[in-house]
Formats: structure tokens, sequence, C-alpha cells
């Protein structure tokens, strides 16, 4: 990848890590489906008064507009609305990284290499371990909402590199409007105090808004749209290994938060498999090369 490429990369990690913070305290002041659709509302308009769609499918609208943004979103705000850290939950949420891998060698013919199904085989592993300390403990199910959070997330990856040379910005705004209105209507069938919390936004709460809509949405979106456009879903995927570093110092600063010894013990280990994924190959090349030198 290029320079400019890895930049922009490291960009959206710093996005989206800050923006666990940013959904656990946005979530003191609404219900999670409605905040939800809350952020994509606020990521569409006006924006769609002001950018076309430019020849966009609506078949890519609404199917991202779908899993990226009814499913993903949903899936992780009630995880951590059910107990998840900010933290712990911007770290399990990157075995998307994983899920990406595997779609993308099956549905893209785009496999993984030796060192990759090794690295997949450390994550996994330490998903395992987060899933036994979690068993049979409050924050065991929003742990699953969260893991299913980074599986639609995998799936929006796929469909964001068929896309094809679109415009990832515009899209971003477009796919926005496709949210609101199965969130709203979600929301009022299984959450109560929606009203309430309308009538009484704090500047926190429009901070939140604005935050998760339109730079960890818009902004963020369509620049990791633009590297999967121009890179295989295996090489830009396991960039998101940065945004638990950006989470979990923004949440031990802002938030207060900390890991206990098994929950830091496993999401060790899903880090080091997401490493493996992404320089396995190169630190064996690098190795190798060395010994040859002998």
């Amino acid at each position: 990848m290029k320079i400019t490429d890895v930049l922009l990369a490291t960009v959206v990690a710093l996005c989206w890590g800050f923006n666990f913070v940013v959904i656990k305290i946005g979530l003191d002041s609404f219900p999670p489906i409605l905040f939800s659709a809350l952020r994509f509302t606020c990521a569409a308009f006006p924006a769609i008064l002001i950018w076309g769609r430019d020849g966009i499918e609506w078949r890519w609208i609404i199917s991202i507009g779908l899993i990226l943004g009814t499913v993903m979103f949903t899936l992780l705000f009630i995880g951590m609305h059910l107990g998840m850290p900010a933290g712990l939950s911007s770290i399990v949420l990157q075995v998307q990284v994983v899920f990406t891998l595997i779609l993308s060698g099956l549905i893209l013919r785009d496999r993984p290499s030796v060192w990759q199904k090794v690295g997949i085989t450390i994550a996994f592993a330490g998903i395992g371990l987060l899933i036994l300390d979690k068993y049979e403990t409050a924050g065991f199910v929003g742990m699953l909402f969260v893991v299913g959070s980074g599986l639609a997330w995998a799936i929006a990856n796929i469909m964001m590199k068929q896309c094809g040379n679109i415009d990832m910005f515009r899209l971003m705004i477009w796919m926005s409007l496709i949210p609101p209105i199965p969130l709203v209507l979600v929301s009022l069938i299984f959450e109560e105090g929606q009203a309430q919390a309308l009538a009484n936004i704090s500047l926190t709460g429009w901070g939140a808004i604005f935050y998760t809509g339109l730079i960890s949405t818009v902004l963020a979106y369509s620049l990791w749209g633009k590297l999967l456009q121009r890179y295989s879903p295996n090489v830009v995927a396991p960039f998101a290994l940065l945004v638990p570093v950006f989470g979990i110092l923004s949440s031990v600063v802002v938030l207060n938060e900390s890991l206990s010894v098994f929950e830091l013990i496993a999401s060790c280990l899903v880090l080091a498999g997401l490493f493996v994924v992404v320089y396995g190959v190169r630190i064996s090349e690098f190795v190798a090369a060395r010994l040859n030198l002998r």
C-alpha cells in the first residue's frame, strides 16, 4: 500500500476506535436502536440534498444500508447497551477481520495464505476464551451481539468490494437513508422512553449523534470503501487491528475502563492473531532472507 493510504487507514481506525467511547456516552441519552436510527438520519440529511446518487445502483444502497446500517450497528449498540465495555467491544468487533478473510476466500476466491489461516485460528481462540469468560454472566449475550456485528461488517466489506469503482462518499450518504425507517419501527416495538429521550437531548447527546453519524459513518466508511476499491479486502481489513488500540486507550482515558486479567489474555490472543494475519508472511520472508544470507 502507498504511505498515504496507510495513513488514511490509520485515520479511519482512530475515528472508529474513539467511536466506541462516543457510543457508550450516547447510550446514556438514548435507547440503543433509537440511537442507531438517529445516527443514520444525521448521516443522510441534509447531505442527500447536496450530493446526488451519481448513478450508484439502488441494489447497493439498499443492501449495504440494511447490512452495514440496520444490522451491524444495531447489534453493536445493543451489545454495548447490554453491558459490553467500550474497550472490550472494540477488540471483539475486530473478529470482522477473520470473517472478512473467510468470506473473501469463499465469495471472491481470494484465498487466505497459510499464515492468515494460522492468524484466524489464534484470533478465534481468543474469542473462544472470551466466550468462556462471559458464559453465564450478564455480559455473555452482549458479547454475542458484538460478534454478530463483526460478521455483518465483514459481509458489508465484501459488498463494498463488489460495488466496483463508485463514489464511496456518496454511497455512505445514500445508504444512510435505508436504516432509519426499519430501526424506528423496531424501536417502537421493543423499546420505551423514545419521546422522553428526544425531548431532553443534551449537548452530549447531540455530539454523540453528530460524531457517530458524520465522522464515523460518512467520513470513515467512505475512506474505508475507497481503500477496499484499491486493494484486496485481505490487505485492507487487517488495518482494523488498530481500532481496539485506539478504542482501549480512549476508553481508559475518557471512561476510566479497565480489563480483567482473563479479558486481557483473551484480547491479546485476538490481537496476536490479527497481527499474524497482517504480518505473518512478511516476517517469514524476512527470516528466510536473513537465513539465506548466512
